[in-house]
């Protein structure tokens, strides 16, 4: 999971692309960078850390251009300590192409090998972008017959990308002298939308909160294995490139990836979590008599939505127990164990007054790693809770994530081959209760009927790009975002959620 952005205008965009990573942040802290085109010349900066931080007064006045793109990046494999795999990444030939990636391949590795030994060419680190940026260049060399590259070989291009690729992307190019290039995979499983502002700005982005912040108007979603490509005159083409496409968008963007003030696919994520709190009310009522609940408590800060429909499906007050540190990242997208160990109690602080005397209902999005729940069901009991019972709005995770979420081994999994109450007692709530995998799919998906299903892979084992196999994901968790200082300490045996 990352943060994307790219921006086609009549004047400088570098400001326009700071503004916009703002607006992406949540979706990657790792790193950040920006890239902008003038004339025929690609202008970069990028570097680990928050967007605030990478980018310095210096930085913004060498990049200048009205074209651009920008990644806040998450890493999900390669090397989370390396400056060199922060996007975007830059290929010189044909023509020179600069592109950022949301997603993740699963097939990079043969795909890395069918570079080298076919296409003759060479990848210098560990991130499938890198690898993704070069079959696409390859494909472009390919069907490209001289200096122009018209609209109908791009598409072409982008057709072969489909053919090799398999995975989750979402990409956006600048193709130096020649236009953008946005596409999406053929399962449309990581979002993407467009959008236009005053005097003709384009803009493509992760979530259409960066367009609406930034005062564009949002257009559209673009629909799976779709391509736009907008030419250095502004105009706009837009191609279908896949033979067969299925749209199953990853169904944890709703639970908790995106903002709640996005609308992802023609659904709204507030609306999406709302609904999840009221599917998750019946679990609730059946598990735990509501006479046993005197207060209702959301874990900051996607779970809020949820944990407010619950309430009030239940009859019950609902009050905000803790305090969340906003200088602190999100704690499940940190890279390493130790880090995101650390960083539980610096995050949340609980209001005592809130718990003291107290059978509390705690409401999360979700239960991953089980180390945070049991940490925040440790600080409710500190602060005075009588009983503690925790609510997920999410169903157990039983499976590795393969599609972009860092979650890939199933060790790492507190659900994995335990039962609810095998889990509880690891966390040491007083009762534990779960969403329905049917009833999530149905919560989120009766707020567009015209998609027929979701990747809950996680949840039900169920791969929808159907080439994921027991070895593949082995090589994937080999491909995992390498160690680096902060990972040296000894992790606990559960990781954080």
């Amino acid at each position: 999971m990352c943060g994307i952005v790219g921006v086609v205008s009549n004047a400088p965009v570098n400001q326009l692309l700071y503004d916009a990573l703002l607006l992406l942040q949540h979706r990657g802290q790792d790193a950040a960078g920006i890239a902008t085109q003038h004339e025929r010349k690609f202008f970069m900066h990028k570097a680990k850390g928050m967007v605030r931080d990478v980018f310095r007064t210096r930085n913004m006045r060498a990049l200048p251009g009205h074209m651009g793109v920008g990644q806040a990046r998450y890493p999900t494999a390669g090397n989370a300590y390396s400056e060199e795999e922060a996007q975007p990444f830059y290929v010189n030939a044909p023509f020179g192409i600069v592109m950022v990636h949301n997603g993740n391949l699963t097939n990079a590795q043969a795909l890395k090998a069918e570079l080298f030994s076919t296409d003759h060419r060479h990848t210098n680190t560990e991130s499938d972008s890198e690898v993704l940026l070069n079959v696409l260049a390859h494909e472009l060399e390919r069907v490209s017959r001289g200096l122009t590259l018209t609209p109908a070989e791009v598409f072409a291009a982008v057709h072969g990308v489909h053919q090799r690729v398999r995975g989750s992307y979402a990409v956006i190019a600048m193709i130096a002298g020649h236009g953008m290039l946005a596409f999406r995979d053929p399962h449309g499983i990581r979002p993407l939308c467009m959008g236009t502002g005053p005097d003709g700005v384009s803009m493509f982005a992760s979530e259409s909160v960066t367009l609406e912040g930034t005062g564009h108007q949002f257009e559209r979603d673009l629909a799976p294995g779709e391509a736009v490509f907008i030419d250095t005159q502004g105009r706009r083409h837009a191609q279908a490139c896949a033979e067969e496409t299925r749209h199953t968008p990853c169904i944890f963007e709703y639970i908790y990836l995106a903002r709640p003030d996005s609308v992802l696919d023609g659904i709204s994520v507030y609306q999406a979590r709302l609904n999840l709190g009221a599917a998750l009310a019946k679990r609730v009522i059946s598990t735990v008599p509501p006479s046993e609940i005197d207060v209702v408590i959301p874990i900051p800060e996607s779970s809020r939505p949820s944990a407010t429909e619950l309430a009030r499906l239940l009859g019950k007050p609902y009050r905000e127990g803790f305090v969340k540190n906003r200088y602190v990242g999100r704690t499940f997208i940190m890279p390493g164990q130790a880090v995101r160990k650390k960083s539980v109690r610096q995050k949340l602080n609980a209001i005592a007054s809130e718990f003291a005397g107290r059978n509390v209902l705690l409401v999360d999005d979700s239960i991953v790693r089980g180390t945070t729940s049991r940490e925040i069901v440790q600080m409710a009991r500190e602060a005075g809770a009588r009983k503690v019972y925790l609510a997920s709005a999410a169903p157990p995770v039983r499976y590795p994530n393969v599609y972009g979420i860092d979650m890939p081994t199933r060790e790492e999994l507190v659900a994995h081959g335990r039962t609810v109450e095998e889990i509880r007692q690891l966390i040491g709530c007083d009762a534990l209760i779960y969403q329905d995998v049917d009833a999530m799919k149905r919560a989120v998906g009766a707020l567009n009927p015209a998609l027929g299903a979701f990747d809950a892979s996680c949840f039900d084992g169920i791969y929808v790009t159907g080439d994921v196999t027991e070895d593949g994901i082995a090589r994937m968790q080999q491909a995992r975002p390498q160690a680096g200082p902060a990972d040296e300490e000894d992790a606990p045996a559960l990781p954080t959620a």
